[in-house]
């Protein structure tokens, strides 16, 4: 019998206080997360960006008890998985691969290795397929692939996109109905999904088909919860998380919490769609931070839906994921990583500037380059400002 490898791939999180920095230069280093037309600029400005971070990211992380538990959840969805498989006849160990930090994907590359493992399934934690999530983690899958003869050898199959596996779908729905039965008025009960956002460019111009799936998603769970409850509630869709000055993906998940605040939406249920674990965007950004604002702007009744960490049927979904993959065609690292042709960003030949939705992404970019500018004369003592006589 064949033995299997499952190699778990998610972003990692700081387990104490003093990883919060180092994290957050491994995330700001990856090119996927900062795209420059100079790559040699990516690691100063992540260095610049994750020093100037640190102390508001550790508060965030000390509301939170001091750290991430995301790789403990991990290493328990890799626990039940692998369980699940092995009842199933299949000869599976399951194996986290952090793409941050601990323990970083080339750690689960050697375990693999050492473990004399036949063959290799990919699986993302991430049910919906983005440039700076799977795609960057199916990359740095491929350059330990290029670099080792052993790995390479491996046959190697990959799941790239899982968002409308019936497992996971059932799942989210059962999750959002128990909020929504606990609710002073369960029929009128506004579901909110909030989503991890993506700068605009990725879709627009390279063609991530995150958003896409995302929209898909949402559709199949809430018709999967008005088969569970017999009624359709109101729902919406926002998206967090963005930093910097680029225009990322749209409505924001603060305006729209505030707009439905607004409206008389008295008892909402806030759903993390694409988090399949708890972590600091559950607990602190959406508990705390967008609590704030929902109740500041009108919301009674603020429940939130948990992540689904070891719930069953999710871990039986996954399952169905894994054993669909090792019957099925093979999907390669290449075939996994790949995106659309890229697309034209705007019909537009000429760069307007204000406030409209082609400026709003430019004037984000020539922020970006003075930004650039002042890194160049930090670092090396000189540069363009210094030669319009600025410094």
């Amino acid at each position: 019998m064949a033995r299997v490898g499952i190699i778990l791939l998610n972003l990692g999180g700081p387990e104490r206080i003093e990883d919060v920095g180092p994290f957050l230069y491994n995330l700001f280093s990856d090119p996927e997360i900062i795209r420059l037309p100079l790559p040699a600029l990516v690691k100063p400005l992540a260095w610049f960006i994750s020093t100037q971070r640190s102390r508001k990211s550790q508060e965030a992380y000390l509301s939170i008890g001091g750290g991430s538990p995301l790789r403990r959840i991990t290493e328990q969805q890799a626990r039940e998985l692998q369980s699940e498989l092995r009842q199933r006849g299949i000869d599976a160990t399951a194996y986290v691969a952090m793409r941050y930090w601990h323990p970083f994907t080339e750690c689960a590359v050697a375990d693999i290795k050492a473990d004399k493992v036949s063959e290799v399934v990919v699986l993302p934690l991430y049910p919906h397929f983005s440039i700076s999530t799977s795609g960057s983690s199916f990359r740095e899958l491929k350059r330990l692939r290029a670099s080792d003869s052993q790995f390479r050898k491996l046959p190697i199959r990959c799941i790239r996109s899982w968002y409308s596996q019936p497992g996971y779908v059932r799942s989210m729905a059962e999750l959002i109905s128990k909020q929504i039965l606990i609710s002073e008025c369960p029929e009128n009960a506004h579901v909110f999904f909030s989503a991890h956002g993506v700068p605009r460019s990725y879709v627009e111009e390279a063609g991530d088909p995150y958003q896409s799936e995302i929209e898909s998603c949402t559709t199949l769970i809430m018709n999967e919860l008005a088969l569970l409850l017999e009624y359709k509630n109101p729902y919406s869709l926002g998206y967090q998380s963005r930093v910097g000055p680029e225009e990322w993906l749209k409505p924001y998940t603060e305006e729209v919490l505030a707009q439905l605040g607004q409206e008389g939406v008295l008892d909402l249920v806030v759903v993390p769609i694409s988090f399949v674990s708890e972590h600091i965007e559950t607990l602190q950004e959406i508990d705390i931070e967008y609590r704030k604002i929902a109740i500041d702007s009108g919301v009674i009744n603020f429940y939130r839906v948990p992540a689904l960490d070891t719930y069953p049927l999710f871990i039986k979904g996954l399952a169905d994921l894994v054993t669909s993959c090792l019957e099925g065609p093979e999907i390669n690292l290449d075939e996994a990583a790949k995106l659309p042709a890229k697309v034209k960003l705007y019909p537009q030949e000429k760069w307007q500037w204000g406030w409209n939705n082609s400026s709003e992404v430019w004037n984000g970019r020539v922020a970006m380059i003075v930004f650039l500018s002042l890194i160049l004369e930090i670092f090396i003592g000189k540069g363009p400002l210094h030669l319009v006589g600025l410094l």
